[in-house]
């Protein structure tokens, strides 16, 4: 199951009291105190890592807390400090705290790792308050509570190319063809419900990240169909690849469809739809005289790439292409 949203409570290990104790040996007379300082506790970090993809983590478990400090205790010894929480997502993940509505930070790279939750201090025992006028303090200092938050977490999977495009216009296809993911393929609408990743590999040692986003229909900007969703995750991609079919199961025009779609994407964010994009003509094995694929780019005054996801025609020169795209962004 794909989860790309939680919420969660989370709480930095609180401090352990100071210890209120007096020295108490044979021969030390008016031995004075000796109470030591409570640990400090916890505190709560985020961490992305390799190999998540998903925040199903959260959905069973929306209580994280951090180990507490320990309380100080006699002959001056200090209560230990409780364990850091380090909790590991995705890379990718937006954390934001609910209460004041805002984003902490923005985990997109594997290796960071954030604090958001910062554990109480240690209680001083009363050691620390014996003096020259005060020689034996009974009074100890209680550990500080370490912070807490309500958090909700957000995923936008980080792919360099992205696949948009109506439902069945073969996507799912065309990154079964172009990598090891194996994404659901049949002949009705929504056959993706959630995005699914693909490394596509070149030779050379060359690779980029693929991935497929469910159809968009109209509206979906405003939670139509599965877009509004989705749409983020498209968000991160480097490039747009946008799939048309050009011998629609409904009869409708394919370069209308392309400005649907493209509506779509500027009415959800500007960025987005000003993002480079690739534009796909599949199903070309069904156009052997190639006029569909010059009507198309007679209306669309775009270049065109056509390609067969089912028969694998074009696909080398498509991904050759989205290579040089990803490593002229890249830098």
């Amino acid at each position: 199951m794909f989860v790309d949203e939680a919420k969660i409570w989370i709480k930095a290990g609180d401090g352990g009291n100071g210890c209120v104790s007096f020295r108490r040996e044979k021969c030390v007379p008016k031995g004075g105190p000796d109470g030591g300082d409570g640990g400090k506790g916890g505190d709560v970090y985020f961490q992305p890592v390799e190999n998540l993809d998903t925040l199903l983590d959260f959905a069973g478990r929306h209580h994280w807390r951090a180990e507490d400090g320990g309380p100080g205790s006699g002959n001056n010894r200090h209560g230990a400090d409780g364990s850091d929480l380090v909790i590991k997502v995705p890379p990718g993940t937006l954390i934001y705290d609910t209460d004041l509505n805002l984003l902490l930070k923005d985990l997109n790279e594997i290796g960071m790792k954030v604090r958001v939750c910062l554990g109480g201090r240690g209680g001083k025992g009363n050691k620390a308050f014996a003096g020259p006028i005060n020689q034996t303090p009974r009074y100890a200092e209680p550990g500080k509570q370490g912070q807490e938050r309500n958090i909700r977490l957000e995923l936008k999977l980080i792919a360099d190319v992205g696949l948009v495009g109506m439902p069945n216009a073969g996507k799912s296809t065309l990154i079964s063809r172009c990598s090891a993911a194996r994404p659901k393929i049949a002949d009705y609408p929504f056959t993706t419900v959630e995005p699914v990743l693909g490394i596509v590999e070149l030779s050379d040692y060359r690779r980029f990240v693929m991935a497929d986003i469910p159809g968009l229909i109209e509206g979906a900007h405003k939670g139509a169909g599965l877009g509004h969703e989705f749409l983020r995750h498209i968000e991160r991609t480097k490039i747009i690849v946008h799939i048309l079919d050009i011998m629609p199961i409904d009869g409708s025009d394919p370069a209308e469809n392309y400005h649907r779609i493209r509506q779509e994407l500027a009415l959800y964010s500007k960025a987005l739809a000003e993002k480079d994009e690739v534009i796909v003509a599949n199903k070309i094995d069904l156009d052997p005289d190639g006029r569909r694929v010059g009507d198309l780019k007679e209306k669309l005054q775009r270049p065109i790439c056509p390609i067969s996801a089912v028969t694998g025609a074009g696909i080398k020169e498509l991904i050759e292409l989205l290579w040089r795209k990803v490593k002229e962004l890249k830098g």
